[in-house]
């Protein structure tokens, strides 16, 4: 399989997700950049660099079986001709569990290259629960 160009940063962002939807390893590490210093932290884990780490984590979450389908909502998106950074809701659906989960909060940065748009940057937070967001015992600034 040939490596895709992706001509802008939303056509990378797209194939990501989609290669997330099939549980595609070698379609999901195409979108990322070939650099040493790429980025992942998926929800809840750690914080893992280079492509090796990158392709062990991916591989070990398709190999479970598990379907996911994520729909990305609330674009924020800032970019110039070499970097785009894009922070986005997920809604996540596995297959097979109905229950409706809250949405992740994700960082996808991007940088132009000679072989296109690559992804260097993944990063995915669980999003506060709202409701105890106001509460008088939750501190409204982390850091």
């Amino acid at each position: 399989m040939s490596n895709p160009i992706f001509t802008t940063p939303d056509e990378a962002e797209a194939a990501f997700y989609a290669a997330l939807a099939h549980a595609d390893i070698d379609r999901m590490m195409a979108v990322w950049s070939e650099d040493d210093e790429v980025v992942c932290v998926h929800p809840g884990s750690i914080r893992l660099i280079g492509l090796v780490a990158i392709r062990e984590s991916w591989r070990q979450l398709f190999a479970s079986g598990a379907r996911i389908t994520v729909s990305a909502t609330h674009p924020v998106r800032w970019s110039n001709l070499m970097t785009a950074v894009h922070t986005v809701h997920q809604h996540v659906h596995v297959e097979g569990d109905d229950r409706l989960h809250p949405p992740i909060i994700a960082t996808n940065v991007f940088a132009r290259g000679a072989l296109g748009w690559k992804m260097v940057m993944h990063h995915a937070s669980p999003a506060p629960d709202m409701d105890n967001l106001h509460s008088n015992d939750c501190p409204h600034v982390i850091h």
